[in-house]
């Protein structure tokens, strides 16, 4: 069984280098990514961005001109480039995030386009074979019939005895 030409078979599954290492870190690229934009849409992560922004511009402008690390008098350029720094990095990482969402979304929807076509067709074959019970029961005897084929049965007995005890006498 084991082919020597390529060792595809030589060692077991787990043993072989990895042929997709790209997948691995980009599926955990894509964890981190939700998990960053899933912390950013919480208030938590608004409040303490503006605690922040609050204190940096509190100290840079209360502070002496010497403390300032952020001088106030060029418009906290320091600030700015942080914060563009944090919109260009947050952007991209919560669109990888909604591509994720998007692909778990496209396979739950495949998988309820699949359930949805499995009841249908069970509907469907139930449907048949309700009608094909109703067509076998229009064959079968019920008990109305039984009870009405009986009863005329007795009176055509009830009948023939009247008929005898009505020969009987002119006999």
């Amino acid at each position: 069984m084991a082919r020597h030409d390529d060792g595809a078979l030589q060692e077991p599954k787990d043993l072989r280098p990895n042929l997709m290492p790209r997948l691995r870190g980009r599926d955990r690229m894509g964890r981190f990514s939700e998990a960053f934009a899933r912390a950013m849409g919480t208030p938590w992560f608004l409040v303490g961005m503006t605690i922040f922004c609050a204190g940096w511009l509190i100290y840079n402008t209360v502070a002496p001109p010497a403390g300032q690390f952020d001088p106030e008098d060029q418009k906290y350029p320091l600030l700015t480039l942080i914060l563009s720094l944090q919109a260009s990095y947050t952007a991209p990482m919560i669109l990888l995030a909604q591509n994720r969402q998007d692909d778990r979304d496209r396979v739950q929807i495949e998988q309820d386009r699949q359930r949805a076509e499995r009841n249908l067709n069970d509907t469907e074959y139930l449907a048949r074979e309700v009608v094909a019970l109703r067509l076998a029961m229009k064959d079968v005897a019920t008990k109305d019939f039984i009870r009405a084929e009986l009863r005329s049965i007795l009176e055509e007995l009830d009948r023939e005895k009247e008929r005898e005890r009505d020969d009987a006498p002119n006999d």
